[in-house]
This record gives structure tokens, C-alpha cells and sequence, in this order.
């Protein structure tokens, strides 16, 4: 197995997976897996090919006519069992999402732990997958509405949070009654590995069909049957919304359910009644977390115009402060960026700002390239825009904060409700009307919106999603799993005669 330069890496890498059960026979291949770290390989794995694609789907589909019919607290089980042996290896799959996305510690442990909490909140819900009764205008008879599983589940996952997402789709769709084929990002093959070898080990051990979960490694091209394929019931894509208009159009030609989580270009919006030491912090994480590299990451920052300043300036004074570097060292708190390619978007989306009228006030530079020559280590930027401006239209996927000024709460919200994403947004007040108006119909158009806390940092169990070319899709928890499941209604007549609906009458 090809290994780096760095022996401590190599290391905790190879006794992860091992932990894990990884075996050495499921790696080595076609495909190199290369860390953010350094730029250099870790590993190689076998890409799957479109008719290893499609074998996986035709196991999955042949295990789900025994699965749908095993008790929804049955299925639970499998779920509460992967659970624990994650409780019993997060610092385990932690190494290698950390190895793989380059998040510093907290936010890979922290990424585990949401698979661990969608457990828990899953099995809890393969016990309430309820329906309703309705009354009925006909005289004994009953209505009401049940809820089945659809069948084989696609789950294609992006490379910025490797398991985490993944797993709200996985353990609501198995505790539903389907089974899955995940496609996972080829950057993070070895969390993808880990993550189904301790899945297979809760299989075993609770005496489920062993085909109920498949994981195919391969490029968009291969995956093409997960998209076109009439038996895969439903597609859950997590990327870009360039990603998005590619694959909704061609699920929906066979007449199959997409749920989309794509782009999003968050904002906060800061008023004059707004605590700013609360906000300091709450926009610090959520614009330079994991390297600004998730999709709630805070992208623009819509301050008041009578305190833009302060703000601003401490939040340079902030920055200046921020560790960056190797993201196992317990005081980095950014990490490196996945690889050239981020890197070279950032610079040509400061380019561009700069163009555009905007003043780039802190960071943009690239650090540690003497140290690190293959690894994308940058200063997280604060770019001071017009309020007209292209550039803050579109997202990138790197840690740059366009600020702008408003003067007017209606100003703010039009400026926040510009831009064609709608994931994530926060406003930060003390004022009880500023925060309803936000959060009204006339308010944030985003999927989630928050008040003093920053846009990043979903807990499980609410829905996770957003709006217009964000996708609509709804993940996690609250009702979600109603994704992956079809509704029935059904009127059972007891009453001995035969009354129509609607006084129709017949014969």
C-alpha cells in the first residue's frame, strides 16, 4: 500500500482501519487516496466499474423483498447495534476522516458523533413511523394511512463531511425498510471503507440480510446506474448545485424521488441592538470552520452600517488569532483545504471581488507551502464588497466573508434573499421584532434560519435542507424519513352496505 512521508500518519491510518476491519484485501487498486494533510497518497482502492455498479443495486433490490418485511423495531436493532460499535471506534474513523477532509480534531470527532446521534434518533423513530386516522363521511367505514418502505435507496455523499451526511440517509432509510447503495466522494474512500465494515459487522451480528447495504468507490461516469437505474426508488445527493441540475433531471425522466442538498451561500445579518461579542464568536466558526468547506459555512456578513466598523475590526483582530495548520495538533483551528484546486477557485473568487470594487481587508494567502508543498493550507478571508456585487452570488467552497452594509432591516432581507442558494442563515439581535420579522414569511427564505447563533452547526434533530437551487431536500431528523418511505391511504368498510363517497349513487 503506497504510504507518505509522514510515518505518524501512516501509522494511525493503517490502525484505523484495521480497528475498524478494514482488511488488507479490500484495498489496493486503480485509485490513489491522497491527504490534505500533505498532498501525498495513503492508500490506493478498486474503482468500481458500471456493471460492479449495477450488481450492487440488483443485490440490494433482491435483499429488500426480505427486508421490507422484517418489523420496523427489528430493523431498529441493526441500527442501534452500528451505533455502538461507532460509539466503539470514533476516535477511529475520526483518524481517517481527518486524514481524508483534514478537519481538525473536535470537528472529526464531532462528525462521527452525528452518525452516533442518527442512530439513537433512528432507532427511536423504526417505533414511530405512524399514520393517521381520518374520519370518515361514510357510516362504518374507516380511513386511514399507512406508511412503506420504497425499496433501494441511492446515496451519493460529498468528500466535506464524509460519513456524517451519509449516515441520516443510511440509518432512516435501513429502520424504513430499504436498502442502500452509497456512492461516496473518491477523496474519502477509507472513511467509506470503515464506515461500511463496521456496518457489515452490525449486519452479522443481528442476523439481517448481509446484500441490505452496498458501497461502490467510483467516478460519476460508473455511478450512472444509481441515477438511471427504475430500481433504485430514490436518489439522496449531497454536492454542488452543478451536481444537482445534472441528476435531478435525469431521476425524474424514469419517474424516480431525488433529495437534494447542494449549494449554499449563507448569510448573517447583525443588527444595531446585536450582542457582538455573541456574534464575534458565532461568525468566526461558521466562516472559517473546516476551512470553510461546509455547505452552512457563513459566506456574507450584512452588518448595520453604524457598526460595520467595529465589527469588522474585531473580527480581523480574530482572525489574527486563528491557528492554522496541521489539524491534529490540538491548536490548529483550520485545517487545510482539500486540495490545488480549492485553493485556485479562491483566489480567482478574491480576484474577481477585487474587480468588482471589493477590498480584501485580511488573509487569502497561502501559508506553509515551504513546510507543505503538496498541501493547501490559506488564511481565511474578510473582503469589504459593495452592495452590489456579482461575486457574492456564488458560492466558494473556501473561507472568504464578503461583508456588506444595509441600512434598513427590508434592505438586509432583500440583500440576504438575493442569491440563488437558500441553505442557511442567522441574524443577530436583541430585538424580539427584528427576530420574528426574520423569521416570518417575509424574513430569510433560507431552509434553516437561526437567531444568535451562526448558520453553521445543524443538530440532528431537526430537518436538514434548503430552498431554490439548495435543493429542497429534507434530511436528519424532524419528518424526514417520510422521504424514504411511500404513503397509502386506505378505507376499510365494515358497515355491510356499499354508500359512495359523496352521495354517489350507483346501481
Amino acid at each position: 500500500m503506497p504510504i507518505t512521508a509522514d510515518p505518524a500518519l501512516d501509522e494511525s491510518v493503517q490502525t484505523a482501519l484495521t480497528a475498524c476491519g478494514v482488511t488488507p484485501s479490500m484495498l489496493g487498486g486503480d485509485h490513489e487516496v491522497t491527504t490534505p494533510l500533505t498532498g501525498q497518497t495513503v492508500a490506493s482502492v478498486n474503482m468500481a466499474s458500471v456493471d460492479d455498479v449495477s450488481a450492487a443495486i440488483e443485490r440490494a433490490d433482491v435483499a429488500f423483498r426480505t427486508w421490507r418485511d422484517v418489523p420496523a423495531p427489528e430493523r431498529g436493532q441493526v441500527v442501534k447495534r452500528w451505533g455502538e460499535l461507532l460509539t466503539e471506534h470514533k476516535v477511529d474513523l475520526a483518524v481517517l476522516v481527518q486524514a481524508e477532509a483534514g478537519k481538525v480534531t473536535s470537528e472529526a470527532l464531532g462528525e462521527v458523533q452525528e452518525m452516533i446521534d442518527i442512530c439513537d434518533f433512528a432507532l427511536g423513530q423504526s417505533r414511530m413511523l405512524y399514520g393517521r386516522t381520518m374520519p370518515s363521511e361514510r357510516p362504518g367505514h374507516r380511513l386511514m394511512e399507512t406508511w412503506h418502505p420504497i425499496g433501494v435507496v441511492g446515496v451519493i455523499s460529498a468528500f466535506n463531511f464524509p460519513v456524517a451526511v451519509y449516515s441520516w440517509n443510511t440509518a432512516l432509510a435501513l429502520v424504513a425498510g430499504n436498502t442502500v447503495v452509497w456512492k461516496p466522494s473518491p477523496a474519502t474512500a477509507l472513511c467509506s471503507l470503515a464506515t461500511d465494515a463496521l456496518l457489515a459487522r452490525a449486519i452479522a451480528e443481528c442476523g439481517a440480510p448481509s446484500d441490505i447495504h452496498q458501497l461502490v468507490i467510483t467516478n460519476p461516469e460508473s455511478a450512472a446506474p444509481i441515477l438511471d437505474d427504475p430500481r433504485v426508488a430514490l436518489v439522496s445527493a449531497t454536492g454542488s448545485t452543478r451536481m444537482g441540475k445534472e441528476v435531478s433531471p435525469r431521476v425524474a425522466a424514469r419517474f424516480g424521488r431525488y433529495l437534494l442538498e447542494l449549494g449554499g451561500n449563507n448569510a448573517a445579518i447583525v443588527t444595531p441592538s446585536a450582542d457582538l461579542d455573541l456574534a464575534l464568536r458565532g461568525i468566526a466558526f461558521a466562516a472559517v470552520g473546516t476551512a470553510g468547506q461546509r455547505c452552512t459555512t457563513m459566506r456574507r456578513l450584512i452588518v448595520h452600517e453604524s457598526i460595520a466598523d467595529d465589527l469588522v475590526e474585531r473580527l480581523i483582530s480574530a482572525y489574527g488569532t486563528l491557528t492554522i495548520g496541521d489539524p491534529r495538533d490540538e491548536k490548529t483551528l483550520v485545517g487545510p483545504l482539500i486540495n490545488e484546486a480549492s485553493f485556485t477557485a479562491m483566489q480567482d473568487s478574491l480576484d474577481q471581488a477585487r474587480a468588482e470594487g471589493g477590498k480584501v481587508i485580511t488573509g487569502g494567502r497561502r501559508v506553509l507551502a515551504d513546510e507543505n508543498p503538496g498541501a493547501y493550507f490559506v488564511e481565511p478571508a474578510i473582503v469589504r464588497m459593495p452592495r452590489q456585487s456579482q461575486v457574492v452570488h456564488t458560492e466558494t467552497f473556501a473561507p472568504i466573508l464578503y461583508v456588506m452594509t444595509y441600512s434598513s432591516l427590508d434592505e438586509a432581507l432583500e440583500m440576504h434573499n438575493a442569491v440563488p442558494q437558500g441553505l442557511s442563515a442567522s441574524i443577530f439581535t436583541q430585538d424580539i421584532t427584528e427576530a420574528e420579522i426574520f423569521l416570518s414569511a417575509r424574513g430569510s427564505d433560507c431552509g434553516i434560519s437561526n437567531v444568535n447563533i451562526g448558520t453553521s452547526g445543524a443538530e440532528i434533530g431537526g430537518a436538514f435542507g434548503g430552498e431554490k437551487e439548495t435543493g429542497g431536500g429534507r434530511e436528519s431528523g424532524s419528518d424526514a424519513w417520510k422521504a424514504y418511505m411511500r404513503r397509502a391511504t386506505n378505507t376499510i368498510n365494515y358497515s355491510g352496505e356499499l354508500p359512495l363517497a359523496q352521495g354517489v349513487e350507483f346501481l
